[in-house]
C-alpha cells in the first residue's frame, strides 16, 4: 500500500483483483460517514492519474459518474435536447446519433475525450457523409457535451475546438423543365397527392408548408368583397387562394416572418383542391370515426398528418411514372416554380415575394443557376405557361 497526497487530500493506492485501487480521504458527511473518492486502473500511474483527475473535477464543481462515456451523454441528449423540435429534425437527429456517434465515438468517458479524437471520428466519416450531414453530426456532438456542461459532468467541450471537414459533395437541387414538369402533373392525376403535386408546383410552397395547409386557409372571393374559407364559401367561385400562414415545424411558425403569406392560386390548382376536397369527403365517410378531423388539406386516409417520409415515397413513385427516374425529391418542386416562372418572365423580387424569402439577395443565392432576365407576375404566369387542367 502507498499513500499519495494530492493538493490538500491525503490517500492510498493498494493492490486489489489483478489491479490497483486509489481512494482519497474526502472528510465526513452530514451522517458522519467517512467518504472516499476512489479510482480503479492495471497500474499505479494509471490509478494516480485518474485520482488526480478526478480531484480536478471535484474543486471544479465537477461530478462525473466514473463511467459516464460519450456514449451517454448523448443519449442524455437525445432525452432532453430535442424538446420542442419539429418530428422530423427529432427523428433525424436520432437516426444520425445512433448510426453515426454513438457507436463510433461513444465509448470512451465523457472526461477522458480529447479534441483529436473527436477529429479522427470526423475524418473517418468523410469518405461517406456530406459536409452537411458531417456538420449536422459534429453538432449533436457538440450539443451533447455542451448540455453535459451545464449538469456539471465535464469542465470542457473539446468538441468545440474542432473544425468541421468537408465532406462528400451533396446532390444539388435541381429543377423541372418544363416539359418535365408537365409528364410530372400527369403522372400524378392517378395519385392521392395530385393536388399536392399541383399546389407544390404551381405556388412554390415549401413541403412543410404544404403539408401544415388547412382548409379554413384554402379561400374563395366571395361577391367582389372578401376573401372566405371554401368550407363556408364553396367552390363556385372564379379566384382562390391559400394563407401559407403554418409549417409543420416546432410551434406551427413558417421559416421567417417574411414566410407568412397570401397566395393566389392558378385555375389549375384550384380545380385540383375542389376535387381533392370531394375525394376527401368521401374518404371521410368512409372511415368513420376512425377519422381524426385536424382540418388538413393533405393528410393520411384516416385524417391525420402526413409524414415526410412517406410522401417522399408516394412522389418518387409519380417521378418514376412520369419517366424521369427515382431521384426527385418533393422540395424539388419548389425549385422547379421559381425556374418556370423566372422563364415564364417574372422578375426576381416577385418570385422572392411568392417564395416568401426574406429578399430577393435570398432567392438570388439559393436558386442562381435557375434565374433568368425577366418581366412580369404569379398565378397569371402559371395560366399561361400550363394553360388550364385536362379533366382527370
Amino acid at each position: 500500500m502507498s499513500k499519495i497526497l494530492i493538493g490538500k487530500y491525503e490517500g492510498t493506492i493498494y493492490q486489489e483483483k489483478g489491479g490497483y485501487t486509489g481512494a482519497v480521504a474526502l472528510g465526513f458527511g452530514p451522517d458522519g460517514k467517512r467518504k472516499r473518492l476512489k479510482r480503479k486502473g492495471r497500474t499505479k500511474s494509471q490509478v494516480l492519474d485518474r485520482l488526480k483527475e478526478a480531484v480536478a473535477d471535484l474543486e471544479s464543481g465537477v461530478k462525473t459518474p466514473v463511467n459516464y462515456t460519450v456514449g451517454d451523454a448523448v443519449e442524455g441528449w437525445l432525452a432532453k435536447g430535442l424538446r420542442g423540435l419539429d418530428d422530423d429534425t427529432v427523428i433525424n437527429y436520432r437516426s444520425l446519433a445512433r448510426k453515426h456517434v454513438i457507436p463510433l465515438i461513444g465509448k470512451p468517458r465523457l472526461g477522458d475525450l480529447r479534441a483529436d479524437d473527436v477529429d479522427a471520428w470526423l475524418d473517418g466519416l468523410t469518405d461517406s457523409l456530406s459536409t452537411r450531414t458531417l456538420r449536422l453530426v459534429h453538432s449533436i456532438l457538440k450539443r451533447a457535451i455542451r448540455q453535459a456542461q451545464a449538469r456539471d459532468m465535464v469542465v470542457r467541450n473539446v468538441a468545440e475546438l474542432v473544425k468541421t471537414p468537408k465532406g462528400l459533395a451533396g446532390r444539388p437541387s435541381r429543377a423541372l423543365t418544363l416539359d418535365q414538369a408537365q409528364a410530372v402533373l400527369e403522372a400524378a392525376k392517378s395519385s392521392r397527392l395530385h393536388a399536392y403535386v399541383e399546389v407544390s408546383l404551381l405556388t412554390g410552397v415549401r413541403t412543410e408548408e404544404a403539408r401544415a395547409l388547412r382548409w379554413d386557409h384554402v379561400v374563395a372571393w366571395v361577391d367582389e368583397e372578401e376573401w372566405r374559407p371554401v368550407v363556408k364559401a364553396g367552390f363556385d367561385h372564379d379566384r382562390f387562394a391559400i394563407y401559407v400562414w403554418r409549417s409543420v415545424r416546432a410551434g406551427g411558425d413558417t421559416k421567417t416572418e417574411k414566410s407568412r403569406r397570401t397566395l393566389e392560386l392558378p385555375l389549375r390548382a384550384a380545380e385540383a383542391l375542389r376535387k381533392h376536397h370531394t375525394r376527401q369527403a368521401a374518404q371521410r365517410l368512409k372511415v368513420g370515426e376512425v377519422w381524426q378531423d385536424n382540418g388538413l388539406v393533405f393528410c393520411s386516409t384516416s385524417g391525420r398528418p402526413l409524414d415526410a417520409a412517406n410522401v417522399r415515397r408516394a412522389f418518387r413513385l409519380i417521378t418514376k411514372k412520369a419517366g424521369i427516374g427515382e431521384t426527385w425529391s418533393p422540395r424539388e418542386l419548389r425549385h422547379s416554380f421559381v425556374s418556370i416562372m423566372s422563364d415564364g418572365g417574372l422578375p426576381i423580387e416577385a418570385i422572392a415575394d411568392l417564395c416568401g424569402h426574406s429578399s430577393p439577395a435570398v432567392t438570388g443565392e439559393v436558386y442562381r443557376h435557375q434565374l433568368r432576365p425577366v418581366i412580369t407576375k404569379g398565378a397569371e404566369v402559371v395560366d399561361a405557361v400550363f394553360g388550364p387542367s385536362k379533366s382527370a
